[in-house]
């Protein structure tokens, strides 16, 4: 045992728990907690420039990859509320994050002191836990339970406060003793596996709902491994994107109203079996419930027992890691396999397989100015399988979502849920620290980037090199598109004539020169033909100058992008692409 203050002790566990990449900000209140991670030297940080940057970064670097907790650090007062809507996405996608504030002194708390919010009570809405450390020995168990609640059922954020004067206490700690707290996680059972099983082998037209709860318990590989042996359509949420690959033959589409593919809803609607593992049954992704549930069985698997039930009543619903439940099912499968014992589900996946082929919607397109779906169908070929791609809301993501093409887990990386505006940039770096090495591409419309377009001087001072492709309509683009119902185009429009830089043609901000100025390479593409070789060239001075390059593309002003109000209504706007054979398998571009 020795005398630590809480700060070094705070700091070794972090070490212990395998949480060594920090995002923040230092300042008054929390410059003991700095001193601490300055003299230990376990703990990278990387400087942001706003706070709530930081706590996308952290919230990035946590969805990077599997067991990855990210941190973020700000002082007392605003730096605690700032991180407030980097707490609320990440615990709406289930993301474990770790923010950690610095506090006034204890005594002062109740005294309106300067920057002394209680931000125990602001954060407690939107984390596992929220708690204001008002002893100093409370300090390695509040800790310790922070890791155990961040990894333990649903994954989620914990916003820990520390006063300063409880910083700068000396405790008891042995640090050769420590050990994590054991991680909680339900299991399915055995009688559960059999149900779930007898289920879905009584339908004709069974569909797998993939959530982004599979991709939490690092079990991708086992979802595509049941949905081979059963011969079972999957469909992925916008979350789950990624747990099986888009090229796969049983990767059936994303449904929904937004997000999704024609072929995809048009399968769900045949169906008469649903499996949802690891899912929320979003409004976005379901539509209207009488719709989306008629003529159905729902089977649901969640690890959040409040889950089961909360959006609508599944015929059978069990309590389980997704992971878990995925491989008590293949235990059963894979025995009546062995009996040939399973449905031969051959022609329903072939049906399915099959849509792929004649609900394409068209991305080619030569027009001047740039229609977004020409920028997608180059990105595809440019980028590749092995990319991963970063972005948060707007028509440039819901397009992309429809349009991109997803090869892997963790390889499409989405603030679903909360979609705060300006996350995109901030995460975006914080995924590049979780994926050393890997091509990342961030997309964002021109509002979304403009939010926090000072954290690229971040990436410019630690080198933290993606690509941020910025489709630029100068338009608040999904709220122009949502206001045609009220048949307005009211304060949506960023155009102007800028008087510093004409050749933006009354487009406004000049992303180029804001870009450059803040540290990094920027690219303008105005002819669609212009695309591939942008890219190419955005590759080369990434890897030339290890800073963020952005490619800023100029579209047309309006473009509204494919939505609806229910799965069976869904309102094409744009030519639809003519059948091909061989779209199944030639997912890069479409042409009529």
């Amino acid at each position: 045992m020795a005398k630590m203050r809480t700060v070094d002790v705070a700091v070794a566990i972090l070490e212990k728990e395998g949480a060594t990449e920090a995002f923040g900000l230092p300042g008054a209140a929390i410059n003991p907690f700095y001193s601490a991670m300055r003299a230990h030297g376990g703990i990278r940080h990387t400087l942001a420039r706003h706070v709530e940057g930081a706590s996308h970064m952290a919230d990035g670097y946590s969805r990077a990859a599997a067991g990855n907790i990210g941190i973020c650090i700000g002082t007392s007062g605003p730096a605690g509320t700032d991180m407030i809507t980097g707490l609320y996405a990440a615990w709406a996608d289930s993301i474990p994050m770790l923010c950690i504030t610095g506090q006034a002194p204890v005594a002062k708390l109740h005294k309106e002191d300067f920057q002394a919010v209680d931000i125990q009570t602001i954060a407690a809405p939107v984390s596992k836990m929220a708690m204001t450390i008002l002893e100093p020995a409370q300090v390695p168990g509040a800790f310790q339970k922070a890791f155990q609640l961040m990894r333990s059922g649903r994954p989620g954020p914990v916003l820990l406060d520390l006063p300063i004067d409880v910083q700068l206490a000396e405790i008891e700690f042995d640090p050769e003793t420590y050990e994590p707290l054991q991680v909680q996680r339900p299991r399915a059972t055995r009688k559960q596996a059999e149900k779930a099983l007898d289920m879905l082998t009584a339908s004709k037209r069974p569909l797998i709902v993939a959530g982004g709860g599979i991709i939490n318990a690092d079990a991708s590989d086992q979802l595509v491994e049941l949905a081979e042996l059963l011969n079972v359509p999957v469909v992925p949420t916008l979350m789950g994107w990624g747990t099986i690959p888009d090229s796969h033959r049983l990767m059936a589409g994303m449904v929904g109203l937004q997000t999704s593919h024609r072929y995809g809803n048009e399968s769900f609607l045949a169906s008469d079996f649903v499996i949802g593992i690891g899912n929320r049954w979003a409004n976005r992704h379901t539509g209207g419930l009488d719709k989306y549930t008629a003529g159905r069985t729902f089977v649901h698997v969640d690890i959040e027992g409040t889950q089961i039930g909360r959006v609508f009543a599944p015929d059978f619903g069990i309590v389980s890691d997704a992971g878990a439940a995925i491989e008590a099912i293949l235990d059963v499968a894979r025995e009546r396999d062995a009996r040939g014992e399973l449905p031969d589900y051959s022609a329903w996946a072939e049906e399915c397989f099959a849509r792929r082929g004649s609900l394409q919607r068209k991305t080619h397109f030569d027009n001047v100015p740039i229609k977004p779906q020409r920028v997608y169908e180059e990105m595809n070929r440019s980028f590749g399988e092995d990319v991963t791609y970063v972005s948060t809301i707007g028509l440039s993501q819901i397009a992309g979502a429809q349009m991109l093409h997803v090869f892997g887990p963790r390889r499409w990386i989405n603030a679903a849920q909360a979609g705060p505006l300006g996350w995109t940039a901030p995460a975006a770096l914080g995924v590049v620290r979780g994926k050393p090495g890997e091509t990342v591409v961030a997309l964002s419309g021109d509002y979304d980037f403009q939010f926090m377009l000072e954290e690229l001087a971040v990436g410019a001072q630690f080198q933290l090199p993606y690509i941020h492709v910025v489709v630029n309509n100068s338009y608040l683009g999904l709220i122009r598109q949502a206001q045609r119902g009220f048949e307005m185009d009211f304060h949506v429009s960023l155009a102007f004539d800028n008087v510093n830089s004409p050749e933006t043609n009354g487009y406004g901000v000049d992303h180029i020169k804001v870009a450059e100025g803040l540290g990094c390479k920027a690219i303008r593409v105005e002819d669609p033909n212009d695309l591939s070789a942008a890219f190419d060239k955005a590759r080369a001075l990434m890897s030339e100058y290890h800073v963020p390059v952005v490619v800023e593309v100029i579209l047309e002003r309006v473009t509204n992008i494919s939505m609806g109000t229910e799965l069976d209504n869904v309102n094409e706007f744009e030519p639809l692409a003519e059948r091909r054979a061989d779209a199944p398998t030639a997912l890069v571009s479409l042409a009529d």
